[in-house]
């Protein structure tokens, strides 16, 4: 349950570092190369794990402090919190309103920062001259927000729907793994092969390999 779900709260502070980035190489190109050094990168890399992981420990030792009687079979698919803690033989409101908390603050506050980096995006991309510029710009930030809007969104409508009496719990286990499969698929094609040079090094690294015919 820790690791799985340090790694998802990681997972979200990467997705608003990377905004934040987009940022600035669209509304302040000039200054990109200043200010993000591979440096800078690696420590917002590592501060992203840190924050992940600083932010279960105190909802895991209370969940392991709580007494299970049994059966001890998760409704789930992996170890969610709000599904371990259903399992306890002790009052859990406590633990429940502290695991709602956090969850809320580590999705709605980088959601929000990485909607801000957005809007200040597309109004510097309102102001580009050309049709094409703006149409490649918008067909970017649109894939962006679509995979962000996944993760963030659904992972907050997993965590009410446990609070909230009658919920499906199949619909609620679908959406969960939709959120947590989706994203990381969708992230290679729209953070990398959306690039020209990088498509092009692909696809002569494949077609070197064989993988695709070699054009005559």
């Amino acid at each position: 349950m820790f690791l799985f779900m340090s790694l998802g709260i990681a997972e979200g502070f990467l997705l608003t570092v990377m905004a934040y980035d987009r940022y600035l190489a669209i509304c302040k190109p000039l200054h990109y190369h200043s200010k993000i050094t591979n440096s800078l990168a690696i420590r917002h890399v590592v501060w992203c794990c840190i924050g992940g992981f600083l932010s279960l420990i105190i909802p895991t030792i209370l969940a392991v402090r709580l007494p299970f009687c049994g059966p001890d079979k998760i409704l789930h698919c992996w170890c969610d919190h709000s599904s371990v803690l259903r399992l306890a033989c002790a009052n859990v409101v406590i633990n429940s309103i502290l695991g709602l908390t956090i969850a809320l603050c580590v999705l709605l506050i980088p959601l929000f920062l990485i909607l801000l980096s957005y809007v200040m995006i597309i109004k510097s991309v309102l102001q580009i001259s050309t049709s094409e510029g703006k149409s490649k710009a918008f067909s970017t930030c649109t894939s962006h927000l679509l995979v962000i809007s996944v993760f963030f969104l659904t992972a907050t409508c997993v965590y009410i729907s446990y609070r909230v009496p009658g919920a499906s719990a199949d619909l609620r286990i679908m959406a969960a793994v939709f959120q947590n499969v989706f994203p990381p698929l969708m992230n290679p094609i729209i953070y990398c092969l959306q690039t020209k040079e990088i498509r092009n090094s692909l696809i002569k690294t494949l077609k070197k390999r064989r993988v695709f015919p070699l054009s005559r």
